[in-house]
């Protein structure tokens, strides 16, 4: 018979509604015990008197004797449980529970004081700046998994703290087909970092795994159509996507030298297929390096590349033969910052002061306007 009871379901019982025994030596309960628990050593237990209005919880050592008696008492008609694992079960998940809380704790204090400046303030920077958040917002922050998105996640827990306006947000984890290993990194990142994910599951990386042209693209965009659906689905207004500063300036040299176009990653967006949902990128001025910074000061490790068919990426291996444009792109800044330190700010800057009178064309709503249009005007 298995009348076990885990400390997880102990710790969910009303107090009024068991009696926790433990059946261990006086000098071992001294030494440390279950708050609660009432010490009746094993040699005295089957001849004391114990509550029948009660359920009566066994604990030992590790949850082997206990056991035992626990059906021992259960033939006397009594309501009696073994708790299992014991007390070395209760104080190794009590220790864990603690570790997770300082480690949040200290997650939570670098972001106010090592990286204030250079996370915090730049989040809260662009925030302010192209009014990402408002009063009354509902924001499905979308969790992939990365260092970007955790990230950003711990930050909206500490707007939310500052609590200067209402609005509400919800972790949203979609498994677009993981491989069991890193759906497990992301499940216990978020318990580490005391992130209340919500996760839902698609079968997107199935979809697209016969797709020769552009497999990449056609991923991320179903699984921005099904983030929209299902924050949509849960009363949101607004998705938060975790690109940063980096992927900024990155896109504006890749729509010149690729595209043969000038555009930028813009810091939000209405939808035009998910009608009242808009998507923000908060990390918009935060650096990739502070992140990685953030990342290795706290000592937090997160998966990288999230594909179940490879477990790599051309992103994620640099040295590879087949390197991703965006990799491209990413050395040829670092070459040019060593001549010019200053060429991040200037790429960056270069999409904020266009001068249309100098512009052969450009688009706007759908239309093309030609320099020739009005150069005689």
């Amino acid at each position: 018979m298995n009348n076990d009871i885990t400390p997880a379901q102990l710790a969910g019982l009303s107090p009024d509604t068991y009696t926790l025994i433990d059946i261990r030596d006086p000098s071992a309960f001294e030494y440390g015990h279950i708050d609660g628990a009432l010490n009746i050593p094993q040699e005295e237990i089957m001849s004391a008197e114990l509550p029948e209005d009660k359920t009566i919880i066994i604990c030992c050592k590790g949850g082997l004797i206990s056991r035992d008696i626990a059906d021992e008492l259960c033939d006397k008609g009594l309501d009696a449980r073994n708790l299992a694992g014991g007390y070395v079960e209760w104080l190794r998940l009590r220790l864990m529970d603690q570790q997770q809380a300082q480690m949040t704790e200290d997650v939570e204090k670098s972001l106010r004081k090592k990286f204030k400046k250079s996370i915090w303030c730049k989040f809260t920077k662009a925030i302010n700046e192209y009014q990402l958040v408002q009063p009354g917002d509902r924001i499905a922050v979308c969790i992939s998994g990365g260092k970007d998105s955790m990230l950003m996640a711990k930050l909206f827990q500490e707007l939310k703290r500052h609590d200067k306006f209402p609005f509400e947000v919800h972790f949203l984890v979609m498994d677009p087909g993981y491989s069991p290993e890193n759906r497990r990194v992301i499940e216990e990142n978020a318990r580490h970092l005391s992130i209340p994910v919500t996760i839902f599951e698609s079968d997107i990386f199935d979809s697209v795994y016969n797709i020769e042209k552009n497999p990449c693209y056609i991923c991320a965009r179903m699984r921005r159509g099904y983030l929209y659906s299902h924050a949509k689905a849960l009363g949101c207004n607004k998705i938060a996507l975790g690109h940063h500063f980096d992927d900024v300036i990155e896109t504006i040299l890749m729509g010149m030298l690729y595209g043969g176009q000038v555009q930028t990653m813009m810091p939000k967006l209405h939808s035009t297929n998910f009608e009242g949902m808009e998507l923000i990128r908060p990390l918009y001025l935060v650096r990739e390096d502070e992140i990685k910074h953030w990342r290795d000061y706290n000592g937090l490790h997160f998966i990288q590349c999230a594909c179940k068919f490879t477990d790599t990426c051309t992103t994620c291996a640099p040295d590879s033969r087949s390197v991703s444009k965006r990799q491209e792109v990413k050395q040829l800044i670092a070459e040019m910052k060593k001549i010019n330190p200053q060429v991040e700010k200037n790429i960056f800057r270069s999409v904020e002061n266009v001068n249309l009178s100098t512009v052969i064309a450009y688009k706007q709503n759908g239309t093309t306007h030609h320099f020739l249009d009005s150069y005689d005007d």
